[in-house]
């Protein structure tokens, strides 16, 4: 696995720095940084402190599964970071720069796309006018994890997969 991570950073390095050049901007980097520390949690507790005072008691059970979802990613996510040990861009080529903290040591995978795509696509299944609402920032969240230089194209890639898998699943398990 760190062989093929190893031969996809050289390979995704020319995206990785082509975004992070678009940070280079301060209004940029500024917006994605934002964007990045609400998809940190910030904006998806509020959203799911809003579901039970919206919709009421089945606002407060999408809001559980939201948390359930939230959990089981977090697992996977802690378990393929420390297995795979994937350097992030910055770290790896010089000319890719860092443009917000690391909350972590290891890029594989995407922790924040991961948890944007599972709760936009809790959202959607249960609230569309939310979901459709949300899903532009779970984009954002994404793209902006590119853009400040912190993760590689797959990283966000497999954060998503795994996300919207872990969604997906407990959508089938509740029925």
């Amino acid at each position: 696995m760190k062989a093929l991570l190893h031969q996809l950073n050289v390979l995704e390095a020319p995206i990785c720095r082509a975004a992070s050049q678009r940070g280079d901007h301060l209004e940029t980097q500024r917006f994605f940084a934002i964007v990045s520390r609400l998809g940190d949690g910030v904006f998806w507790y509020l959203v799911m402190l809003a579901l039970p005072v919206l919709y009421g008691r089945p606002g407060l059970a999408v809001a559980v599964q939201m948390l359930a979802v939230g959990f089981v990613s977090l697992l996977i996510y802690k378990a393929l970071k420390q297995t795979t040990g994937r350097r992030r861009p910055c770290e790896e080529f010089p000319d890719i720069r860092r443009h917000a903290p690391m909350l972590d040591l290891y890029s594989f995978p995407s922790g924040h796309t991961m948890h944007a795509v599972g709760f936009t696509g809790i959202l959607m299944a249960y609230y569309p006018e939310i979901g459709i609402m949300v899903a532009p920032f779970a984009l954002l969240v994404a793209w902006s994890r590119l853009v400040l230089g912190l993760h590689y194209p797959s990283d966000v890639v497999v954060g998503a997969l795994i996300g919207g898998s872990v969604a997906w699943g407990s959508l089938m398990l509740i029925g």
